[in-house]
């Protein structure tokens, strides 16, 4: 046999390796973690719904989407955990919209009824003042 097939094989056959066993811990890892599902745990599964685990009955999980529905889910289907959010009550703080506190309400309300005149098509609309190519730009 010519050695440079042989690396090749080789080379191929590690390959082969590296990725059925990154493959195998991943799904050791998926399968640890939803052994290990209790009541109270945040998740997502697979189909993208959130909720809250509530009974774990053997391959039966029970999930509460929103306060009093709840629907039960093989163990399969549960994609992952989600993490609760972070406290973001300081980032809130900073994205608040400022208002002009000097408006009244009649004049919030005035703004609101206008009607804006939007135009069906561009030949309405005023010819646009355009430059020659040959005039130099002035900005």
């Amino acid at each position: 046999m010519d050695p440079t097939f042989l690396v090749i094989l080789l080379l191929a056959f590690g390959a082969f390796w590296l990725m059925s066993s990154r493959t195998r811990k991943q799904q050791r890892e998926a399968q640890d973690f939803r052994n290990n599902l209790a009541p109270g745990d945040e998740i997502m599964t697979g189909s993208g719904l959130f909720g809250t685990v509530v009974e774990v009955e053997g391959d039966v999980i029970t999930v509460e989407s929103t306060p009093g529905s709840r629907t039960r889910w093989i163990r399969a289907a549960i994609a992952k955990r989600v993490d609760p959010p972070a406290d973001t009550a300081a980032d809130e703080d900073e994205d608040e919209e400022t208002f002009d506190d000097d408006a009244t309400d009649a004049d919030r309300d005035r703004a609101a009824d206008e009607v804006i005149d939007v135009p069906d098509d561009l030949s309405s609309l005023p010819p646009v003042l355009r430059k020659k190519d040959d005039e130099p730009d002035t900005k």
